[in-house]
This record gives C-alpha cells, structure tokens and sequence, in this order.
C-alpha cells in the first residue's frame, strides 16, 4: 500500500506558502470573479488575451436543445477531435445512466446490458477508456479505471469525450479520455438550491425504487475575498433481474458409443476442431454435441451513494484555491438461481440412436438428441459485495502576471472493494432430457421426460424429494488501493514567431495496490427434504415464457445461504483458519510525468492556421510482491510462497494537432497523437492459481500472471472537417486510425498439478499473458445536429441528433499447440468489441415549457472476447447486432417545477451471443429489464 514521504508535506507547504503570498499581496482587493467552468487547456489560442482561454462563460441553459448547443460549441472551440454531453439542468443529465447517454455521441457504442443499465464504453470499438474527474485521474480498488455506470448522473455538470490527446492530458487511454465535470460553486452567479427525485419502475423485478439527488450552493463577498461553497448529493436504488438460457460447450463424443474424448485434439484452437461429416479423431468417427443445458435467472438490489463537496476560495481577481472531496459508493447483494442439465451422458446409448441423433446438414454437429439419465445440478449463488471510493484534492491557480499562469494540486485517493460469496448445488439424476440445441433463432430448448415405469413425476424439477445437497462455496476477497499524486501545470503567453503559448508541467504519483481472498469448498450430500424449509426456494417464470424451457426449479435459497452460513460452514467441515482473508499480492508504484506543449497561430494560404504541438514523457515503477497460499512442499505439507519482482516502464509521447480555418464556419483538423496502457496488476502475478474441474469438462483451469508485462502503446491519426451553421447546427466527419503494440493475449498449455496433495496430478489448462498480439483499427465517423430554422408555428423547435460510425479493424493472435505451449501460428480476426458499423438517431422537439427526446441506437455484430482454451468449438464470442430505444419527456409547470418521465430499452429484445456460426453454435440468449421513471426537479 502507499507509505507516506515526505512529499506530501512539501506539496501541501508549497500550495498554501502560495496561497498566504497571494493574499498578503492582494488581500486589498475585491473579488470580482465572473461565472467560469473550465473547458480545456486546448481551446484556440489568441495572443496574450485579457482573460485566460482557458476559460468560457457557463450560460445557464435549460431543454434539450440548448444544451446541444453548448456541446457544438465546445466541440468547435477545441483544438482537439472532442465530444461532448452538457447537462439541460441542475440533476437533469440527459439519461437516467451515463453510460446510456454516451451511445448517443458519434464513435461511442456501449454494451453489457445487465442489471438494468448498460456498463461497458467504447470509443471507436476500444474498451480501453480513461476516465477522469475534473480532469484528475481515479480508479477503483486495484484496478486502473473505473466504471462510468459507478459515477451518479445526477453529479454532472458535463462529459467531455475526448478521441486525440494533448501533451497536457494523461497519456493512458488508447480509445480515449472521458472527462467528468462536477459543478462547483463559482460555476454559479449566486445561490442555487435544486431537489429532484424520480420513482422508477423496473418490469423484470416488478419494483419501483427511489433515485434522489439535491444541490445547495452560494457564494458570499468577505473581506478575505469571494467565498464559495457547494454540495451535490445522489442516492440511487435498482432492483432488476436478468433471465439467461444458453446451450453449455462442445466436446466431441465417439460415434460408437457416445462417451466424451477428452485427448487427442488440440485444446483452445482459434476456429475448434473439424466439423465436418464423418470426421475422425484417432480414427474413430465422433460428433461434436453440447455438454450442458444452463438456465440463469439473477435478481438483485444495487445502490449508489454518492456526493461531492466543493469550496472555492478567490482572495484577489489574481489567485483562486479549490478544495473538493468526491466519494461514490457501490453496494450491490444478487441471488442467481442457476439450472445445469449435463446432456451428454452415454447412458442406454443404442435407445439414443434409435431415438434419433438430428445433426446440421453436412456437418457432425448436433442439434437435437435425446439424453437419458442425466445428471442435474442446481446452485443457489449469492454475492453481496460494496465499494467506497474518496477523492479529495486540494489546489489552486495563481496569475503570476498578466501572460503567465500558474496551477497546483494535490490529491489523496482511496477505494475498497469487498465481496462475499457463497453458494450451495443440489443434484439429482433425471430419468431423461430431451434437448434441442437451436429450437429457435439462437435459442434452445430442453424438456424433461417422467419414466412411466414409476409412479413420481421425474420430470418436475420443483419435487424436493428429487434433490440432495452437494458442493458449498464461501469465497471472499477484499481489494485496497490507494495513491497520493501531485501535479503542477503552467502557461505563459509568448511571441515567438508563430508561437503563442507555452504549456508546461509535471506530475508525480505514489500509488498502492493489495488484494486478498479466500476459496473454500466441500461436498455433502443431505436430502433437500431434510434440510430447514427456509434454506429452499423456487425459481418461476424463466425466461417470462419465450422459449420451450424448464418453468420452474427448486433450488437453494442463496439468501438465507448467507444468512446462516456459520451454521453450514461448521456442517461441510470447513476449517476457520480456511475462513480467513489471504494476501495475494502487495504493489506499490510509483510514476511520473512532464510535459512541454506550444500553441502556434498563423495563416496559410489567408486563412487562420493554428494548432498545438508538444511531447509528454511518462515513466512508472513497480515494486510487487506476490503470495501464493496453496504451494505445497517437498513432504506434501501445505504453506505460503512468496516472491517479489519489479516492473518498470517510460515512454516519449509527442502530439502534433492543427486546426485549418477554411471558412469562419468550416474547419479541417488534423493529430498525431501516442497513448500508453499499462499493465493491469493482476497481470503482473508471477504465481499460478488452480481452479479445479467444477462441470466435468475434464480439465481444471489455471491462471497466472507475467511480471515482465510491456505497457501497450498506440499512434493514432485523425483527420477532421467540420462545418457550423445557424444555432447549433453541425455536420461533421472524421478518418481515423490507430496503429496498437503488444496487445496483452495469454497463451495456452495443458499442465498437470496435485490442487489437493492427495498424490494424484489432475489436468489442468494454463492461461498465461503476454505482449503477443497487435492490432489496427481505421475508420469514419459522421454526425450531425440540426434544427431547421422557419418551421411552421406548432413544429418549431423540432431538431435531430444523428451520427454513424464505420470501423475496419483487425488484430493478430497467436495460436498454441496445447500440448507443448508453443506457438504454432496466427489468427487475424477483428479486433475485440470492434462493430463494424454502428448508427443513432434521436428525434428532439423543445418548445417553450415542453422537451421530448427518442433516441435510437444499432451497431452489428462483433467479436465480443474469447472463451476458455477448454472446448472444442471456436473459441471467438461474438454478439449479435444490438440495439436500444429510449425516451425522454420533461414540462415546465414554472420555471423552477419540471416533471420528467423517462423509459428505457423499450424494445425488450432478446440479446444473444454465438461462437462464430451462429447457426452451429449458438451460444448466450438474454432477457434485460425495461424501466419506466417519473420524475420531478424543484430548483431556485
């Protein structure tokens, strides 16, 4: 973890040395601060202006249109290829999730929809976003990013989308920065008070929860200069249930007598193994059959708290001094009933065929067959996990003289994620199963059979007297980090030919990381019957009636579960000592940066040329220390390992940007820009972790890590033409394309190991990364926003926001021979969450006291990630085109009253995954809620 220097208390001495000077200096005095927000330190240069461009007047805006406006504007202004959302109010961002409200801006798509809301932002098809808060970097426990979908809405002023990088901006992000702005109290002429809440209706769940949020802030004249003090507070409640069916992994079976081949072909291969008629392995004729049917029905409830404080201190018109602190919390408690079908046993195997073994045409594939005696297992699954995250950050800015300024800050940074686990299967044989791989569309179906030969209903799958306990997990894990970072940026204006600006600046950070877990299973079998009523549930309505699968199910209540865990823990044996949270790794890093970034201004050809050019240098080292709390030693006796190893890194990035006047309205851009990636922590673990075989894929899976892990590094190009026209109306395109190094892919082995030092090695699967694999992603970008002007009285107001992104992408990945662990070839595949296409289009009509938004989205198909090295179907998941239709509707009842109503993913579709043939192999179908909001916001 971070360990305290002395740094800190030379950066806090500096700041408020810095601050008593000004105000000894100035304190006579009076401060006249006008309403400012930053926007960027890349807006157009103008030589030694009277007021600092870094800066624009907030216009306090209100509807949908006028704060589109505001976002063309700022899109305008900058130098750089910049998106972005401006808030139409105090609490009013334009979505209930800003993650939704990101899919409306051109080149951003997001996916992942579950537990009611959309999790996952990708610009221009990269996953691999920076994000920042007032343009400081954050992340969460151990990790280096974020997730937007954690950051209330409600907080936000504005979201800037950035697609090229300065000099002056943190160099990680290679799809970009996303820059959160909070309000602060300056932002405001006066005092501003704003209250809003929103009932919002979730249908899965059938529950309607609160989401609340309120704004207090003035400012006031003293005789120490102009105070301010601001405070946002937001609470957000989510109950949602998702309803998952999917088909398990294909394996292939001997044709003779239908038991599984578990050797003999290569595991992990990229495409799987030959699907075609009559195909051998070890001349022996098999097919390839799917192993499990899997139902998932996951209900949760998720709350958000969250607030941010702000003070502002201006002594003179000269000095300014801004404290603020930003926590958001994350609690989340989820119960997923799953149902696992095994469809793949041998058992009375001549009445298989005769019943009938349907496959694909020309293929030995599959589709439907008949299984008897199938084994079954249910799992009550409950997960109840929290985060708490603390920014605090204490800096100020100072006018030095009239072309030279001056800016510091420090920032303390803490977040911790716990999760506790714990789960317990039933099993039972069923008398037969009669399974159809692809029923319908991508979607399965399998039903059970009852053997007339007995009076029970085999195939009621509620019946407890059919069920006993098996498997019980309690696994936890605690994630801590930490980091102290100070930076200092300063700017002078300059008349040097060309040049007219001169940035500069630095930034050093300490930083820290730990995790801990635990693991703990065991195995007894005691009858459901026999058990406390209140530990069994039944799962109903799955899947809300949309395909030909199990209804229903008896199963563990996961709640209850955890309730009484002590009292099974002590049933399975479980040892305390195995109970205890184990320390698998320890980081601390350290990193550092400088920059040097001018602006230049001149004309070419008549016409204004200007733009910025600079170069950044970035450099971290990491000291690790990694545990290993299941090594055993030479005489079979169980202990700790520990090792250490040290990973460092630095890189030289330059940026280049131009901007070309054609017109006062029409604007070509160009950048030339280099971004970094450094290596997750987790990657760096030099030590192996075994999970045992838990579905009978006949193999267990390990991971390890790669202390020797390069950062990922990109250059990018980006040519832009944008057009300006009326009020806020745009049409823009942009060509773009990124050149990715050492992409992080982890290679494949097949490993023995003894997990339970019982003497016996079992077959494992190693996945170890590496920086094997590049990539290039080009592509074009178009967008529009337009409000015909001269519209008949009642259209008035009638506007669109529309854009299109078109990708090419590609990425090499290796290819292992499982056996050895050597490479053997290459796969070029497009890039992973790479669409090729994606459009939105949303309708606007703002009029007076009445705004109303529909907003649709679609992007194709695409290459979502890779499966575990186990089966032998292609590894490639992709998923089907998406897309999503929302509405937004709000009237003035005055003008500090608005009612709103909202609805989201209204079009209720069925979102579904495939392994590259999604007739062959199907895979994931998923049913998401819809929520319906009335809202209502007081302000004054």
């Amino acid at each position: 973890m971070f360990k305290q220097t002395y740094l800190a208390s030379a950066i806090i001495f500096a700041l408020t040395s810095q601050a008593a000077y000004a105000a000894d200096q100035n304190m006579a005095q009076q401060s006249q601060t006008e309403t400012e927000a930053t926007v960027t330190q890349q807006q157009a240069p103008v030589a030694k202006p009277q007021a600092s461009d870094n800066e624009m007047e907030v216009i306090q805006v209100q509807g949908v249109r006028a704060s589109l406006n505001k976002a063309v504007e700022l899109k305008r202004q900058n130098i750089q290829v910049v998106d972005a959302i401006v808030a139409e109010d105090i609490g009013k961002f334009p979505d209930n999730n800003v993650v939704e409200a990101l899919q409306r801006v051109t080149g951003v798509q997001v996916t992942d929809r579950a537990g009611g809301e959309a999790n996952t932002v990708s610009i221009r098809g990269l996953t691999d976003v920076t994000t920042t808060v007032n343009g400081r970097q954050i992340f969460t426990s151990t990790g280096r990013s974020v997730s937007i979908a954690d950051i209330p809405a409600a907080l936000l002023g504005s979201v800037e989308i950035f697609k090229t990088r300065s000099s002056a901006q943190i160099g990680s992000g290679i799809a970009g920065q996303i820059d959160i702005k909070t309000h602060k109290p300056f932002d405001f002429e006066e005092s501003k008070v704003s209250v809003a809440a929103k009932g919002i209706y979730s249908d899965q769940p059938d529950k309607i929860d609160p989401n609340f949020s309120a704004l207090a802030s003035d400012r006031w004249d003293t005789s120490i200069g102009e105070i301010g003090a601001l405070i946002n507070l937001s609470y957000i409640r989510t109950n949602y249930k998702d309803d998952v069916v999917s088909p398990g992994a294909s394996f292939p079976y001997f044709v003779e007598d239908g038991t599984r081949i578990n050797d003999g072909w290569n595991v992990g291969s990229a495409h799987g193994i030959d699907t075609s008629a009559g195909a051998t392995i070890g001349g022996k004729e098999y097919l390839l059959a799917r192993d499990a049917m899997i139902g998932n029905s996951i209900e949760g409830e998720r709350e958000r708290p969250a607030f941010n404080i702000s003070l502002q201190w201006a002594p003179t018109d000269t000095a300014e001094y801004t404290f603020e602190a930003f926590y958001n919390g994350f609690r989340n408690e989820s119960f997923n009933s799953m149902l696992f079908s095994t469809v793949d046993s041998p058992a009375n195997w001549n009445q298989v065929v005769n019943d009938g073994i349907d496959v694909y045409d020309g293929t030995n594939v599959v589709k439907s067959r008949t299984v008897y005696d199938a084994y079954n297992f249910t799992s009550g699954d409950y997960s109840k996990s929290s985060t708490d995250s603390y920014v605090f950050a204490l800096g100020g800015k100072w006018d030095i003289t009239e072309d030279f300024q001056l800016k510091s800050e420090v920032v303390y940074q803490q977040s911790t994620f716990e999760n506790e686990f714990t789960a317990m299967r039933g099993q039972t044989t069923v008398y037969g199963v009669d399974v159809d791989y692809n029923a319908d569309d991508g979607i399965p179906s399998w039903t059970y059979l009852d053997n007339p030969d007995t009076s029970v209903d085999e195939s009621d799958m509620t019946n407890t007297a059919q069920w006993q306990t098996a498997d019980f997990y309690d696994n936890g894990s605690k994630d801590e980090g930490d980091s102290l970072s100070w930076t200092m940026d300063g700017s002078v204006y300059i008349d040097v030919g060309i040049f007219t600006k001169l940035q500069f600046g630095a930034r050093y950070e300490q930083r820290g990381a730990t995790n801990s877990n635990r693991v703990v299973s065991g195995g007894n079998n005691i009858a459901f019957d026999d058990l406390d009523p209140s530990l069994i549930t039944n799962t109903t309505n799955f899947f809300d009636g949309r395909a030909n699968v199990p209804n229903s199910w008896a199963v563990i209540n996961g709640y209850n579960l955890y309730k009484n865990r002590r009292q099974y823990e002590a049933l399975w044996g479980f040892d305390a000592s195995d109970l205890v949270l184990q320390k698998t790794f320890d980081i601390d890093e350290d990193s550092w940066a400088g920059y040097v970034m001018s602006d230049f201004d001149t004309e070419l050809f008549g016409k204004r040329f200007d733009g910025q050019v600079g170069l950044r240098y970035e450099g971290s080292e990491s000291d690790m220390t990694f545990f290993d709390n299941d090594a055993i030693d030479a005489n079979n006796t169980p202990y700790t390992a520990e090792s250490s190893a040290t990973n460092s890194t630095s890189k030289l990035l330059p940026s280049v940007m131009m901007r070309y006047w054609l017109t006062d309205d029409l604007v070509a851009r160009f950048a030339y820009t280099e971004t970094i990636r450094l290596p997750a922590f987790t990657d760096l673990n030099s030590f192996t972790y075994y999970t045992p075989d838990l579905t009978g894929t006949g193999f267990g899976t390990a991971s390890g890590g790669n202390p020797s892990l390069d950062p990922v590094t990109s250059k990018n190009y980006d040519f832009s033409l944008e057009y300006y026209f009326g009020e806020g109306n745009s049409i823009y395109g942009t060509y773009f394309r990124r050149d990715i190094d050492g992409l992080v892919y982890g290679s494949l082995t097949k490993t023995l190991h003894d997990y339970d030092g019982d003497g016996v090695d079992e077959a494992y699967i190693l996945n170890r990364p590496g920086n094997t694999s590049n990539g290039k992603l080009t592509g074009v970008e178009l967008g529009a926003v337009y409000f015909p002007e001269g519209m008949p009285s009642l259209l008035d107001g009638l506007g669109t926001q529309v854009s299109a992104t078109l990708l090419d992408s590609s990425q090499d990945i290796p290819e292992y021979d499982s056996d050895t662990g050597n490479q053997i070839g290459t796969t070029t595949r497009d890039m992973f969450g790479v669409s090729d296409e994606s459009y939105s289009a949303t309708l606007i009509y703002d009029k007076d006291f009445f705004s109303a938004r529909m907003s649709y989205t679609w992007r194709s198909a695409f290459l979502n990630s890779y499966d575990a090295g186990l089966f032998a179907m292609p590894r490639g998941i992709y998923r089907k085109p998406e897309q999503s239709l929302d509405f937004q509707l709000s009237y003035n009842i005055t003008d500090d009253l608005v009612l709103s109503f909202d609805a989201t993913n209204i079009l209720d579709d069925v979102y579904q995954e495939y392994y590259e043939d999604s007739t062959l192999f199907n895979r994931t179908n998923s049913i998401y809620t819809r929520t319906f909001a009335l809202g209502v916001r007081y302000s004054f």
